[in-house]
């Protein structure tokens, strides 16, 4: 009996030992040592990708946002806007409508919102690309399709005091292609082609 209570203790006590072990090393050292080589060569990427302007932070590269006129639900006319939002670009609730193609719910939505978008753009109906009229999976996507950008540069260029010339030119510097060249799609990131506008209007 006693050595049975010996060998229980030795095991228990190596197991103790174990636990400890591992628990410094997979949740203190491990986690200092990643967050240490992804600060030092991966900084902005580790911090969120962060976007500042006059150093304050306006948003991240990876987070769609809202461009609404403040206080309300309507669309600003002077900035680009993003593809629609399920969550309003909360990205702590994150998700699609999880509307199938056929629903009619969903197309009844897609039809009122590519009125819509045409009315606010003043183009066509038929010149409505369908990430203007439909979201993303994550519901906090960032960019737009070159097609969306481009009906919606007169607007911006007209609110904002330029040519089309100019802010044409700005939507084509912000066009980023394919990952690796060939995974997605060329998109422009809303973000930063709204920035580059601001920065324009104000010379």
């Amino acid at each position: 009996m006693n050595n049975s209570v010996r060998s229980t203790a030795r095991l228990t006590w190596a197991a103790v030992r174990m636990l400890l072990v591992l628990t410094v090393v997979c949740g203190v050292i491990y986690p200092l040592v990643v967050t240490g080589i992804a600060q030092g060569l991966f900084h902005d990427k580790a911090n969120g990708s962060e976007v500042t302007v006059d150093g304050k932070v306006v948003g991240s590269e990876l987070i769609g946002q809202s461009w609404n006129i403040k206080g309300t639900k309507n669309p600003d006319p002077k900035w680009f806007q993003g593809r629609p939002s399920n969550s309003d670009y909360d990205p702590m609730t994150t998700g699609s409508s999880q509307l199938g193609a056929s629903d009619p719910k969903l197309v009844k939505n897609v039809k009122a919102a590519k009125k819509q978008v045409a009315e606010f753009n003043g183009v066509p109906q038929s010149e409505v690309p369908k990430d203007a009229v439909t979201g993303s999976a994550s519901a906090i996507d960032p960019g737009i399709s070159p097609a969306y950008a481009e009906i919606q540069v007169k607007r911006v260029a007209q609110h904002n005091g330029l040519s089309v010339a100019q802010v044409e030119k700005l939507v084509q510097d912000n066009i980023t292609g394919r990952t690796a060249g060939f995974l997605g799609e060329p998109a422009v990131n809303v973000l930063k082609l709204n920035i580059a506008v601001r920065e324009l209007a104000k010379r």
